[in-house]
């Protein structure tokens, strides 16, 4: 029989009084209810019961001497499903019983009959407490158990002398091993471990504060980087009996956190870029100009005619360099088109002389009767050109790169239109590519020289135009004997486009015309100036916006050639006020940086540095519109 005395609550302790006679149980009821839940049993088969179907029993007291079964064998067998604490009531001196089951472990104590109530009462609350305890220390243990198996973390408890007394699995493959084998070692026993660990472990302990310290292993590239907490626990002296170690990977975070930077260094490069390019193809226009202007004026002269001309192919040549100063600053997206890849490398041997310096030599195997490939030139020959910088830094020493093209036939590549394609290698004899960092070679940002030494954006930028130009990236390395970098472009329909020759005659002014000047740079407008007088125009010169807006309130021109970056009103507000002014006035925009500011797609623009032939057609076009 089960008789539930108090009255239905289950915030007091429980417990399972058993006994094969009623008046024992009355009498136990009566002084145990005012402090506990009590559950009563007369037979041991339906105490088992019993405790099978309440799990929160605290304490069992049980007679020894019952029908069926003694209460030292019924105990025994509670004990291998309940955590319940047993007490035995016997009237016997069955002394021998009594030591049985406590040598069994199955009761803590036992209290003979007739009892003492204080006795009893007092071994029961030690019984309960002795329950209590052992229910918060299986949760701790459940607790640390799964924190240490299901934690991202690697967690370890170390005695004061460093050996391991709890892991988890995450701690012990960091060292190579399994948690069985971690335990009772230290950590400086394993050939995985960081020789800085034991060190900082000592240090922990000594001083007693918890620390923090962000370490990393492995090769140069590929390191993994780890935020480690050591927590000291002390014992009951006071002194640090146990060293608590929590390591969680950062290896991901950190590689965002260096992206970031250099992705932030990138942008105020780009901008530092775009700058120096406006102001390099100011000069330039300046210069280009001058010179084409004083190419007729030392007819018949060679001496000075080969000055003129050397002094024309240098500027050339730095107009070229800004070109690509500003398709390094760009951001926008590609401009495929036919490309003769074959001319394109050709007319980089100057740039790869300059670029790579005298340790290496540049050898080009170029197939000839090559297709057009579809891409878009200017990002072409910059990735070109990070390929084979790539090549000269893994060849410290000097060596050999061979920049090659040939014709190849794609069927299996899932990722490519089965079909004909235009490759483009660069190979090197360098030291080669370990395979941890192969990997992550075209990672943004990712790179293995020293700070201030790469960008990290090479290959990334060669991958990146690979895929966008629908074509395939791939790289071969080994260590010791080299890499090669093979670009798969698409073949264009067509032929090369060609950049338009300058024509041999300007063409003349079709009729007169006013045109407006409008610079802030002094040179360049006087030099756009000469250069519509030589074709018949009549000019008139504006150093601003402001003073270009006067002029037009008095005086009426037929076009207007406005630069675009200049201080106080842009050339793009200037068209605007003009349009507000004239809507019927063309207005032609003049630039050496065309990414500076937003250009609307009906504004007609010229790129500086510019020829005359190309400002006279331009020029001609907008006025015959």
């Amino acid at each position: 029989m089960t008789q539930d005395v108090s009255n239905g609550s289950r915030d007091r302790a429980t417990i399972l009084a058993v006994d094969d006679e009623p008046d024992i149980l009355i009498a136990l009821e009566d002084l145990f209810e005012d402090g506990y839940r009590i559950l009563t049993a007369t037979r041991p088969a339906e105490a088992l019961e019993i405790l099978r179907a309440e799990p929160d029993i605290a304490v069992v007291l049980s007679d020894q001497r019952m029908p069926e079964m003694t209460g030292d064998a019924m105990l025994a067998q509670a004990r291998a499903f309940h955590d319940a604490q047993a007490i035995l009531l016997t009237g016997y001196a069955d002394i021998t019983a009594v030591i049985a089951a406590l040598n069994r472990g199955g009761i803590i104590g036992y209290v003979t009959k007739p009892w003492d109530a204080d006795l009893l009462r007092g071994t029961v609350r030690n019984a309960y407490e002795r329950h209590r305890l052992g229910r918060d220390l299986a949760t701790e243990r459940a607790l640390l158990r799964g924190l240490l198996d299901h934690a991202g973390e690697a967690i370890a408890f170390k005695d004061g002398e460093g050996r391991f007394v709890r892991l988890n699995a995450r701690k012990a493959a960091l060292l190579g091993s399994d948690v069985a084998a971690c335990l009772g070692r230290r950590e400086s026993e394993f050939p995985a471990a960081r020789a800085d660990s034991v060190a900082a472990d000592k240090a922990a302990i000594r001083t007693g504060a918890v620390s923090e310290s962000l370490v990393s292993d492995g090769p140069i590239g590929a390191e993994r980087w780890s935020h480690v907490v050591r927590v000291p626990i002390r014992g009951p002296s006071g002194a640090v009996a146990h060293l608590a170690t929590i390591e969680r990977d950062v290896t991901e975070q950190k590689s965002l956190e260096a992206r970031l930077r250099q992705s932030d260094k990138m942008q105020a490069l780009g901008t530092l870029a775009g700058g120096i390019a406006h102001d390099f193809n100011n000069l330039l226009t300046a210069i280009l100009g001058s010179l084409e202007l004083a190419v007729p004026r030392v007819a018949g002269q060679p001496r000075l005619e080969r000055l003129i001309e050397n002094a024309r192919g240098a500027a050339e040549r730095g107009a070229s360099l800004t070109k690509r100063l500003l398709s390094f600053s760009r951001t926008h997206d590609l401009h495929a088109r036919a490309t003769d890849v074959n001319a394109l490398i050709e007319g980089m041997r100057d740039l790869f002389g300059r670029s790579l310096g005298g340790l290496v030599s540049v050898r080009t195997d170029l197939a000839p009767n090559l297709p057009a490939a579809l891409v878009d030139p200017d990002q072409l020959e910059l990735a070109v050109l990070n390929l084979c910088i790539n090549a000269r830094d893994a060849m410290p020493e000097g060596g050999q790169i061979t920049v090659a093209t040939a014709e190849t036939r794609i069927a299996d590549d899932p990722d490519l239109a089965p079909g004909t394609y235009l490759r483009v290698s660069v190979t090197d004899t360098g030291s080669g590519i370990p395979p941890e960092i192969l990997k992550r070679v075209c990672e943004p940002f990712f790179t293995t020289k020293a700070v201030g030494q790469g960008t990290g954006l090479g290959l990334a930028m060669v991958f990146g135009l690979a895929q966008q130009s629908k074509g395939r990236f791939h790289i071969d390395s080994e260590v010791g004997r080299g890499t090669r970098v093979e670009l798969a472009l698409p073949c264009a329909e067509g032929a090369a486009e060609t950049a338009d020759a300058a024509e041999a005659e300007v063409p003349v002014a079709a009729r007169p015309a006013r045109v407006l000047v409008v610079d802030d740079d002094p040179e360049v407008r006087h030099v756009t100036a000469s250069f519509l007088a030589d074709f018949g125009y009549s000019e008139t010169e504006a150093e601003s916006g402001a003073a270009a807006l006067a002029l037009l309130e008095g005086e009426r021109f037929d076009l207007v050639v406005a630069d675009l970056a200049m201080p106080g009103m842009s050339g793009v507000d200037l068209a605007a006020s003009v349009r507000a002014m004239r809507p019927d006035l063309p207005v032609l925009i003049l630039t050496g940086h065309a990414d500076a500011i937003e250009i609307p797609e009906d504004l007609p623009v010229l790129a500086k540095p510019f020829q005359s032939a190309e400002l006279a057609r331009q020029v001609s076009a907008l006025l015959e519109a």
